[in-house]
């Protein structure tokens, strides 16, 4: 698979944790349940990155871990895609955000979301950071 890309874009995002619970967003163009994710901003680590895309993308604020939970990767459109994961533990859930109008938010359970999710990489990252910290 790696063979057909030139290149692999590197984007990061977040498990959004509150308490024993995790918040999914839906992407833009589908009902697809997925984390709040995006591009790697210049001048912006990646888990800084990833704070903000929950920020912009979910009305998320809190305290961004570091150290990353994992690592995936899909394509889409032809391009390969990169995704480093920090956990992100809530402090505030907005009730208006900048995408509260593209996207569904839901607050769930790590098995509610083991059942949403639809990439597997993503989802063994998800089960591994509550079977190892939560």
């Amino acid at each position: 698979m790696a063979g057909r890309f030139k290149e692999v874009f590197r984007q990061s995002g977040v498990i959004p944790v509150l308490d024993d619970r995790l918040v999914l967003i839906t992407s833009r163009k589908s009902d697809r349940w997925i984390i709040p994710k995006g591009y790697v901003e210049k001048g912006l680590s990646p888990a800084e990155s990833a704070a903000k895309e929950a920020y912009e993308e979910a009305g998320l604020i809190g305290v961004v871990h570091h150290k990353a939970a994992g690592n995936y990767r899909y394509s889409k459109f032809g391009k390969l895609f990169s995704v480093q994961v920090y956990p992100l533990f809530i402090e505030t859930m907005l009730d208006e955000w900048d995408e509260m109008h593209d996207r569904q938010r839901k607050l769930v359970t790590p098995s509610e979301a083991f059942e949403m999710l639809r990439h597997e990489e993503l989802k063994q990252i998800v089960a591994d950071f509550f079977m190892n910290n939560i």
